[in-house]
């Protein structure tokens, strides 16, 4: 578990840590390099899981061997069922990362949303719905890491 107490913000004890797949962790269905040991560092504290509809059919290759839980969704109504899933972790211990507009019910409903904009772009709805956004999924796993950068970013 991680405990974070964000000053005019909240208090978090986040247990879950849900990714989208392609356009956050991975680009054209390949995984991003150096996002293997964040995920890895970031298990001995949160369970991490990745839910895709899996464009490329690659994720199951891809996370092979990571300490994680792959969902493949069917590929309707992708939003909805990314918002059950984050739902049915209780979303007041989830933290969401994604950056499409399929993404952006779950980074709305978790405890802590979190946009990324890279290569593929991300929907002004699913930065809408977040609660930090980044330059890349490395700088989003790394706020993860240094509880402090989330915590100049989001006290008031």
């Amino acid at each position: 578990m991680m405990s974070l107490r964000i000053p005019g913000f909240a208090d978090l004890d986040l247990e879950h840590l849900v990714l989208d797949f392609n356009g956050t962790i991975a680009a054209d269905g390949t995984l991003l390099p150096g996002v293997p040991p964040l995920i890895g560092a970031l298990s001995q504290t949160l369970s991490i899981h990745v839910v895709t509809a899996d464009t490329f059919a690659r994720a199951a290759q891809e996370l092979g061997g990571m300490p994680l839980r792959l969902t493949i969704l069917p590929a309707a109504d992708q939003a909805e069922a990314k918002l059950r899933y984050v739902r049915d972790l209780d979303a007041d211990r989830v933290v969401a990362v994604g950056n499409g507009r399929n993404d952006r019910k779950m980074l709305e409903a978790a405890a802590l949303g979190i946009a990324v904009i890279q290569r593929e772009g991300a929907s002004f709805e699913t930065i809408d719905a977040a609660d930090v956004v980044v330059t890349s999924v490395h700088d989003a796993l790394e706020l993860l890491r240094h509880h402090q950068r989330l915590v100049a970013t989001l006290r008031s």
